[in-house]
């Protein structure tokens, strides 16, 4: 079902400032927008950004006033960039051939969603996933905590093990122009990787910036677009991915609850000593109620589809009236992993009667 965890396997992750996270947080920042003053609002945002423009796209329909416009730019603020962006803004009403299925319960798309837990963390997650996405989070608070301040925005981590051990991290960083890479590696390792990995940092590989500059991060350097971390987003190819992506789409989307109900469904089989490991996956039909397919599957291959069904309810809205998943909690999510945070509905802990 999954690779071993004592294989070798690499993951990774990117900051808050990485040009596709940027759009991935604007287009869940209008999603919180639109769901806090109607939490029956219906969201597809897309956003890209490249080189001092930004364009937001899709079908919004709701009740809400929102100035997509003004929210983009908020948090393009927020995440550290301070250049002005030309924004410009596409968006029309969801197709009504898609509403006359939705309207009545059914999937907003077809497509297969995948959850994954294990207890080989607290989190419930791969110890590289979990490993990688702090790392990325630490650059983060080191910048914006003024502990490190040539750092800028942008930034990448990534974890390889080998045999079950760290072999190499790597941490790209922007930065100052004025900074030396040697400074950099210097700071870096000690104020993050050191700190992070504990005891498993001896015998490590290090590399800090190996191009050996990264001075132009964000627009200036690279393309975004809302959906393109996915791998990032979920269990970083641990696993099978369905292929959808997450941000700015509302929880009519399966693409989005019913991933989010396989992480949840995965976690408490796990957490009730059901399995060690889990994997979850779902199939539906846009406009059906019922999925096409419940099937879920231990560490060893069994079968535990039959304990998923008899447990959890898998139509759209009875997802979304579960994880009560109309509210604005999204922007959250859009950066370090939708799963292991604490506060989610999907991670919550039950007991299984």
């Amino acid at each position: 079902m999954t690779r071993k965890l004592n294989d070798t396997y690499t993951v990774e992750s990117v900051t808050c400032g990485h040009p596709d996270k940027v759009c991935d947080q604007i287009s869940d920042a209008i999603l919180d927008a639109c769901l806090e003053q109607d939490p029956k609002s219906r969201v597809a945002v897309e956003t890209f950004g490249s080189h001092g423009h930004l364009v937001i796209g899709g079908e919004i329909t709701s009740k809400a006033k929102v100035n997509y416009k003004k929210i983009a730019a908020q948090v393009y603020k927020d995440i550290g960039y301070t250049k002005k962006l030309d924004i410009h803004e596409y968006l029309v009403a969801q197709s009504p051939d898609i509403a006359q299925g939705v309207d009545t319960g059914g999937a907003g798309d077809q497509g297969i969603m995948y959850g994954f837990a294990t207890n080989a963390t607290p989190e419930f997650l791969p110890l590289g996933v979990v490993l990688v996405h702090k790392l990325a989070k630490g650059l983060e608070d080191l910048r914006t905590s003024g502990k490190v301040k040539w750092l800028k925005p942008d930034g990448k981590t990534q974890v390889t093990f080998l045999d079950g051990k760290i072999r190499t991290v790597l941490v790209s960083c922007q930065h100052d122009k004025k900074i030396t890479q040697e400074e950099i590696k210097k700071t870096i390792t000690e104020k993050l990787i050191k700190p992070v990995l504990g005891k498993l940092f001896e015998g490590v590989e290090i590399l800090v910036n190996p191009t050996g500059l990264f001075v132009q991060g964000g627009f200036e350097a690279d393309a975004g677009l809302t959906g393109r971390k996915i791998i990032v987003d979920t269990y970083g190819g641990l696993v099978p991915h369905g292929g959808g992506c997450f941000s700015g789409k509302d929880l009519t989307k399966v693409d989005r609850s019913g991933a989010y109900m396989c992480r949840f469904v995965a976690k408490n089989m796990v957490a009730n000593g059901l399995a060690k490991e889990c994997m979850v996956s779902v199939a539906y039909a846009i406009g059906h109620i019922e999925p096409l397919m419940v099937y879920a599957v231990d560490e060893n291959g069994n079968d535990l589809s039959h304990v998923v069904r008899k447990h959890f309810d898998f139509r759209p809205a009875e997802i979304i009236k579960r994880l009560k998943l109309l509210r604005p909690i999204y922007r959250k999510t859009a950066a370090y992993g939708h799963f292991g945070k604490k506060g989610m509905p999907w991670e919550e802990v039950i007991k299984l009667v």
